[in-house]
């Protein structure tokens, strides 16, 4: 019984989660499936966008990539440590929180998804100025950035109201 009242409590964290994920994977399957059948790594899509895919075996933005298995493994296995932190606070946490953790969660499952099944996170959304490129990242990357500036927001806004 203990279960099924903290599962109808927390309905949206689970929502929110899983179609965060399912859009991270949808939009990875598509780029992956158009660089296998097309051999497409790199489309223009606008003067400011291209899809330009790569699999990124480091953390946020490529910091820490490495080739050797083991600190692949050891950074993979905090990642997750520090979802489940993540899944933790959004159940317990009320109001505006919970969904900026069930984003933040979402999009650390799509990509702990990939460092599982690929070695390396799928990352293909290249927004760049001219030859001035950003880091190439994808749709979990937006959530978790999103959810974490506007916990930040929440946060200072809180502080404010307090003097």
């Amino acid at each position: 019984m203990q279960i099924k009242k903290m599962f109808s409590k927390n309905k949206i964290v689970i929502y929110i989660s899983i179609a965060i994920f399912f859009i991270d994977r949808a939009s990875k399957e598509y780029i992956v499936n158009l660089s296998d059948i097309d051999k497409v790594t790199n489309l223009k899509v606008t003067s400011f966008l291209n899809l330009n895919l790569i699999f990124n075996k480091g953390i946020a933005f490529g910091v820490l990539a490495v080739n050797d298995s083991f600190y692949y493994n050891i950074i993979t296995i905090i990642i997750i440590i520090i979802s489940l932190a993540v899944l933790l606070m959004a159940l317990k946490t009320n109001g505006a929180e919970k969904y900026y953790f069930s984003m933040i969660f979402g999009g650390a499952i799509g990509n702990i998804y990939d460092r599982l099944y690929y070695s390396a996170v799928v990352d293909f959304i290249d927004v760049h100025i001219n030859n001035i490129h950003w880091f190439i990242f994808n749709f979990a990357d937006i959530f978790i950035c999103f959810g974490v500036l506007l916990l930040i927001a929440l946060e200072i806004s809180r502080i404010t109201n307090k003097k």
